[in-house]
């Protein structure tokens, strides 16, 4: 009785294993699939920045060259 306690216990252990392994997948997938929304948000969040930006800087040439023309 005790021989197939143990052959059980072992089976348990790997049944554990093998869905631990599944659930850190998971996990990877998971954090991966984060990572990949806060780049595409930081990406669109940069190009926002950078076209604000630069509008500015074109809106004061073009008051300087109407100054400058006046």
């Amino acid at each position: 009785m005790k021989k197939v306690l143990f052959v059980f216990a072992i089976a348990a252990a790997f049944a554990a294993c093998n869905n631990g392994g599944e659930t850190t997948a998971a996990a990877v997938d998971s954090a991966t699939a984060k990572v990949d929304s806060v780049v595409a948000k930081t990406d669109s969040t940069v190009t926002a920045v950078a076209d604000s930006a630069k509008a500015k800087i074109d809106s004061i040439a073009a008051k300087v060259d109407s100054a400058a023309k006046h």
